[in-house]
């Protein structure tokens, strides 16, 4: 394995960079009173920029032809290119322009259940049409919560609650609290009249867990009230626990805006047993933070969940 290079060293064999500027106004003005008027220094200060840059190239660049200076074949040659060369210089060293979002051609991956694309989906890509109509975006499964993608930007923006598996190190922000309720098809049992704990946990439930747990907190609660609910299936999403539900007797509980898209025609109801509300953030890597863009879509995705 070769050694890593000493950068320290680099930067002091380097060249003043500062003398690339002075070599473009020099061969455009083709005079060093008029280049050091245009730089805002003295004659002589120029004079000296210009020793410096034939000490540097190795060939003298100006050279007097009766009052004037002409360019040698060598500063013909570099001229198109020192002009280029300070253009993105400065470029690189300038803030972003301001975004255009009309002319901005673009394609954004966000990773988010399917709960939240059916709920805020279709608002976020008219929004998206109408302000951005070359901006794309590409909307991913969520089956976990691994912040790798994110890191390794693979997506750009993730939704979820923010967890211990959620990387230290990334950007959040707080869209929307949300509650789990329970849900049935039309012409269930718990459709109808006051649903107790007892009730409740009589039913056949769908637990959606992505690791394939059979408990979490509503099984906690019940449990401090004696209770247990029967666990006919385990699946890996809301949408899944949803269909199931609409096809059958089993009782769901999921997050009642993140499934608002996905309940129509089926009954809700309050859970019986007390539960915390949850979180629902915004992710994003720090590379990303200042990428106007980026900012925009957050902005927008803030926006469209604060109306909800």
């Amino acid at each position: 394995m070769s050694p890593e290079p000493c950068y320290a060293s680099i930067i002091m064999a380097m060249p003043d960079l500062n003398l690339l500027v002075t070599l473009d106004v020099l061969l455009a003005e083709g005079s060093v009173a008029r280049a050091a008027k245009r730089l805002r220094l003295s004659p002589s200060a120029m004079s000296r920029a210009l020793g410096r840059l034939r000490a540097a190239t190795g060939d003298p660049l100006l050279v007097r032809a009766g009052r004037g200076l002409v360019p040698t074949p060598r500063a013909l040659e570099l001229r198109g290119r020192v002009g280029q060369l300070v253009q993105d210089g400065t470029s690189v060293l300038r803030p972003a322009e301001k975004l255009d979002l009309a002319r901005l051609e673009r394609t954004f991956t966000q990773r988010s259940s399917e709960g939240f694309v059916e709920t805020f989906g279709p608002a976020l890509l008219a929004r998206v049409a109408k302000e951005a109509p070359g901006v794309r975006l590409c909307f991913v499964q969520k089956p976990d919560k691994d912040s790798t993608p994110l890191r390794d930007g693979l997506v750009d923006l993730e939704t979820g609650v923010v967890g211990l598996e959620t990387g230290p190190e990334l950007r959040a922000h707080a869209l929307f609290r949300d509650r789990f309720i329970g849900v049935v098809r039309k012409g269930h049992a718990l459709a109808r009249g006051k649903v107790t704990p007892a009730r409740y946990a009589s039913g056949r439930h769908v637990v959606v867990s992505r690791r394939g747990r059979d408990r979490g907190p509503i099984d906690e609660a019940l449990a401090a009230l004696g209770l247990e609910r029967q666990v006919a299936t385990i699946v890996g999403g809301f949408a899944t626990a949803l269909a199931l539900v609409r096809a059958s007797d089993l009782v769901a509980s999921v997050p009642e805006q993140h499934t608002a898209g996905l309940r129509g025609g089926l009954h809700s109801f309050a859970l019986p047993v007390a539960l915390p509300a949850v979180t629902v953030s915004l992710l994003w890597h720090p590379r990303m933070e200042a990428d106007p863009g980026h900012r925009w879509l957050r902005g927008c995705l803030r926006d469209l969940c604060a109306k909800k």
